[in-house]
Formats: structure tokens, C-alpha cells, sequence
């Protein structure tokens, strides 16, 4: 029996700690899709290991994940303003919606680095993810912050406390702690990634263990859980994408966990979540690597262009491209970079766009295809 939150208004501070008891995630329905789920990643795994140059899919993809998991928060911005800004490589220049979702982006690279090189979740992994996306030498939430979570939107109940996240002295710790352990430790807890990886989200979004940040931190931690266990080799699944579009029932998932021990119906969120996306990952992969072979055959019979495969994948790494991007590369010189890049455009492969003085050059396709 799973012992519920019987005050939203108070600390939390009896959240039961990690494992969950085998009975309540353990049912013919979950386990049924557990099936489907994990064969969808493992199709997207497969079609994505195929791909000779990953940046096609490591910048475009990253990207759209980190602009949907903003959107979650209410951060928007558009594809254009986005893309645009990340091709300058200037992103400390970058200011509002834009810069808050480059943030994120910069921390799924950030926490790859991190488990790479220390090869396991914990605090300082969790901190560091934090830091990037909010820039801020903040730490672990203190007992004296008075955190809740309330009701938002503009209803009658807008404003009401609907949670309250432990608090005291040691207490965020400790569970931040277990909730660590449980995702380490595959010997002492014998959990299907996926689950354990639906598991511990929950748990970190109850912990709260930020002043903010706490919903793209945890979303940050789900890629990075999937990419240690070998489930994927790069941070390219668009899940934010079904959270985004099915925000309600995420909201309300989590909180029939917290005050009715409904841990079925949430894990089952979650697994849809994975197939859904891993669909529509897959897809998109598709999706770009037919068009980059026809652009390339294209650029090859019609064009005298000089390494045109070479050009075909950097104008495939972001929708937008720039004279620099070739000639940072060494492919190309200056003026040929800009005779070629204006040829293509000439011939409805890219559209060139002047802002304040500088060109730039937009893969239609690209950006058609990242935009469904």
C-alpha cells in the first residue's frame, strides 16, 4: 500500500522513499506496453546508429526537445527566432525565450559530458544540470524556502496550493540521495529501465529538490537515464513533444500518484510517452535523410559545385547555415562558401535571408520537416 500525501498544503516530508512495492507497477497493462514502447526506442536506436554524421540529428533534434520542454514552463519561441540564433554561435548575446531554451539545450550536452566521465547520477550531476539551465550559482533548495506548487491558469482554483514538496533540515537530501541510489544501483533494484526511469521522474518532481527549474532538470535527467542504460547513444528522443501536447494529463498523472497512490496509470503515461515519440523521432529521421540524399543528387547532376556531399551534410546540421559554418569547417574558402551557398539558394534548395547585414541561408526542407 503506497502511502499517499494527506495535506497538499504541508511538506511532503513522508514521501515514501524508492523502491515503490513490486505490486503497484507490476500489471498486464504496463507490461503490455512496456513491450511496445521498448521496441519503438529500439527501432529509433537502430535507424539513428545508421546515420554516418549524428550532428544532423544531434543539433536539430536537441533543439526542437529543448524548445518543447520550455514550452512545458511557458517559455516560448518560434522555430525561426530559435534556429537563427543558435546558428551565430553567440548564444551569450542571446536574450529572453531563445536564450532560456539554448540553456536547456547546453544542458543536455553538459550532463553527457558529466556521465561520461564519472559514469553515474548524483548530486553534483543534478546541481550542475540546475546551474546550466537557470545560470545560477543556486544550490540545493533550502529549508527555509517556502516552495509550493500551485494551480495555474485562470479558473476558479487558480492559485491554490496543490503540493508542497518536503522541506527541512536534511530531508531534500535524503531523498534526492535514494532517488539516486535507486537509478545507480541495477543489482539491489531490478527495474526495466523504462519504468525505473518512469519511477524516478515522478520522485524527482516530488523531491523538488530546486527553488526552480525542477520540471526541464527532471526532463534533462529521462534523456540522459535512457542514453546511460545503451537505450539510446545520443540525447535525441523528442519526448517533452507528448508532454507538451498532453500537459493535463501530465499534471494530473502526477498528482493522482501523490494523493490516491496511482502509480499505474502515470507509468503508463509515461511509456506511451516514449512510443509516441519514438515514433515520431523515427520518422523524422526518415524524414531528413531522404531529403538530404535527394538534395545531394540534385547538387551532384546539375551543379559544379566542389564536394557536394560535404555541403549537402552541413547545410543538414541546422536549418540555418552561414558563410562561416563552411569556411570554420576548412571546406571551403570565403568567397566560394558564399558563391555556392547563394547557387543553392538560387535553386530553391535554400531561400536567403538578410537581417541587419547578415545572410543567411534557411534549408526549407529542413525546416518543413523539424516543424511538423
Amino acid at each position: 500500500m503506497y502511502k499517499i500525501n494527506p495535506d497538499r498544503n504541508s511538506p511532503w516530508n513522508d514521501l515514501p522513499e524508492l523502491p515503490i512495492e513490486k505490486e503497484l507497477y507490476y500489471s498486464v497493462e504496463i507490461l503490455e506496453e512496456l513491450v511496445e514502447s521498448k521496441a519503438a526506442l529500439a527501432r529509433l536506436q537502430g535507424r539513428s546508429a545508421a546515420i554516418p554524421n549524428q550532428g544532423i540529428l544531434i543539433n536539430t533534434i536537441s533543439l526542437q526537445e529543448a524548445k518543447a520542454s520550455s514550452a512545458i514552463e511557458n517559455i516560448f519561441t518560434t522555430d525561426d527566432e530559435l534556429y537563427r540564433a543558435y546558428s551565430t554561435g553567440k548564444t551569450d548575446f542571446v536574450n529572453g525565450p531563445v536564450k532560456e531554451i539554448i540553456r536547456y539545450q547546453e544542458a543536455l550536452w553538459t550532463g553527457m559530458k558529466y556521465i561520461q566521465e564519472n559514469n553515474l547520477f548524483d548530486a553534483a550531476y543534478c546541481i550542475k544540470i540546475y546551474q546550466k539551465i537557470k545560470q545560477t550559482t543556486d544550490n540545493l533548495r533550502p529549508p527555509f524556502a517556502q516552495i509550493v506548487i500551485r494551480q495555474g491558469g485562470s479558473g476558479i482554483n487558480a492559485g491554490s496550493i496543490i503540493y508542497t514538496p518536503p522541506r527541512g533540515k536534511e530531508i531534500v537530501e535524503k531523498k534526492l540521495n535514494n532517488l539516486l541510489n535507486f537509478m545507480n544501483d541495477d543489482e539491489a533494484f531490478k527495474v526495466d529501465p523504462l519504468l525505473k526511469m518512469a519511477i524516478g521522474h515522478f520522485q524527482f518532481e516530488a523531491i523538488h529538490p530546486f527553488r526552480d527549474g525542477n520540471g526541464r532538470t527532471g526532463r534533462v535527467f529521462n534523456i540522459h537515464y535512457l542514453t546511460k542504460k545503451g537505450l539510446l547513444d545520443w540525447p535525441i528522443l523528442f519526448l517533452s513533444r507528448y508532454i507538451i501536447e498532453n500537459k493535463h494529463e501530465y499534471y494530473r498523472r502526477l498528482s493522482a500518484v501523490s494523493q490516491q497512490g496511482d502509480w499505474e496509470n502515470w507509468i503508463l503515461y509515461m511509456l506511451r510517452a516514449v512510443r509516441t515519440t519514438s515514433a515520431i523521432t523515427y520518422n523524422k529521421i526518415n524524414d531528413i535523410i531522404s531529403a538530404k540524399d535527394a538534395m545531394l543528387s540534385v547538387i551532384e547532376k546539375d551543379t559544379d559545385i566542389m564536394r557536394p556531399e560535404q555541403i549537402t551534410q552541413m547545410i543538414f546540421i541546422q536549418p540555418y547555415t552561414k558563410v562561416k559554418h563552411l569556411t570554420d569547417k576548412g571546406i571551403y574558402a570565403e568567397n566560394t562558401a558564399r558563391n555556392y551557398l547563394n547557387r543553392l539558394s538560387e535553386m530553391g534548395i535554400l531561400e536567403k535571408i538578410t537581417i541587419q547585414g547578415h545572410h543567411y541561408y534557411l534549408n526549407l526542407e529542413l525546416n518543413r520537416i523539424l516543424s511538423e
